[in-house]
């Protein structure tokens, strides 16, 4: 049973016979007047509160999704029941829809449904593999130990993922500025130059007159190219959605990319690290924790290569010949995951490969910083300078022409 608190706005009378009036939140009207008078308050109007004609809710976030599975870890370790951790955690969050979804889940847990059944009815904010590891907490007793094992699992995840965001922020923000600069360049001040050279009774350098060109081409067609920009990136981010072949391409070619490349590559090894680690420590069985380590690399062609280890793992080989098999994993990961096998510890090894490569792309990310920003510099020292010294060139050549 779905929970669906509203917001009622009251006025009303207290115990001192003073008037008073407020908001309270309740499943419906009858439940709001109850809990008024047992505050000792007479209700005299009472009404939905309205909704905002345009909503301002905050989507839901990995990052809200981690912070709630770590709150209920802390919840459940101090002992605080099921249902009213999700009351004190659902009540106290900073984003509204969040909280609304926090509060459903208590609906469905107390109207009967298992924590694992009532995540299952919200797969856009919670995998399989978190759906499994609660759902198998629940069966062994072991609820508090997965959460807490879930929590950490998604705070590296997301943590792994900040780290990718910022190392193609920064360089994607300064390119769309330098386009911004320089179509603005082109479209308001070149002309203004223009107008000067008319009367300047010569021929325009070479590299004037084509800037020049360009103005005019951005003046009279700048509304085309735009459109075909927007046209373009939404064309990109349909067929991405809709077509498997096309995303593992885009993921093959992102990994052949010099400086990042190898960070994405190392970002898929922690993530298919963590990822197995944390099912196989929680008791999944290899092959069934393969298939949901397949699609939380985060990239297709580890995907595919996950996906052919499971089906040699299930065949009876082991975890580290069906790695050396796809040949895509560098060899110190082989050789942990050996060790790990042979002495049992296989979950640990998976580990410390996560952390190792975790702080690896955090080193890169570092790296690919430091290289970029002088790049950077000199890709907007070429566009506006030479847009700059384009303008100006026929200036210096001024006293050739008197």
């Amino acid at each position: 049973m779905a929970n669906t608190e509203t917001i009622f706005l009251w006025e009303g009378l207290n115990k001192r016979g003073a008037r008073v009036k407020g908001e309270t939140p309740a499943d419906s009207e009858i439940s709001a007047r109850a809990d008024l008078r047992r505050n000792g308050i007479n209700v005299l109007k009472i009404r939905k509160k309205p909704k905002p004609l345009f909503s301002t809710k905050k989507k839901i976030k990995p990052v809200d999704v981690a912070y709630f599975l770590r709150q209920m870890t802390t919840m459940l370790s101090s002992g605080v029941p099921l249902v009213q951790a999700f009351d004190i955690v659902g009540r106290g969050h900073d984003n509204p829809a969040m909280s609304e979804l926090i509060m459903d889940l208590k609906g469905q847990v107390e109207g009967g449904e298992t924590f694992a059944a009532a995540l299952s009815k919200h797969p856009k904010y919670f995998d399989d593999l978190v759906i499994n590891l609660v759902e198998a907490g629940e069966q062994s007793g072991t609820l508090e130990t997965l959460l807490d094992k879930i929590a950490t699992y998604k705070e590296k995840t997301e943590s792994l993922k900040a780290k990718i965001k910022k190392a193609m922020f920064y360089p994607a923000a300064v390119i769309v500025v330098a386009i911004a600069v320089t179509a603005i360049l082109l479209i308001f001040v070149v002309p203004q130059f223009e107008a000067l050279f008319v009367g300047f009774g010569a021929d325009l350098p070479a590299f004037t007159r084509m800037v020049v060109n360009l103005s005019s081409f951005a003046q009279s067609w700048w509304w085309v190219v735009l459109g075909l920009v927007v046209l373009g990136v939404f064309l990109f981010r349909q067929i991405h959605l809709r077509s498997p072949r096309f995303r593992r391409s885009i993921d093959i070619l992102v990994l052949k990319i010099p400086a990042v490349g190898p960070i994405l590559r190392k970002a898929a090894i922690a993530r298919f690290a963590r990822t197995l680690s944390t099912m196989f420590a929680a008791g999944v069985p290899l092959v069934d924790a393969l298939r949901s380590v397949a699609g939380a690399t985060g990239n297709a062609l580890y995907g595919e290569a996950t996906e052919r280890m499971r089906e040699e793992t299930a065949a009876g080989a082991q975890l580290q010949w069906s790695m050396r098999n796809v040949g895509i994993f560098p060899n110190m990961v082989v050789q942990m995951v050996a060790i790990g096998e042979e002495s049992g510890s296989l979950d640990a090894m998976l580990a410390k490969v996560a952390d190792f490569y975790e702080e690896e792309v955090d080193n890169a990310v570092d790296s690919l910083s430091s290289l970029l920003e002088p790049l950077i510099m000199v890709v907007l020292g070429v566009l506006i300078g030479g847009l700059v010294i384009a303008m100006y060139l026929p200036i210096f050549m001024l006293g050739q022409v008197i």
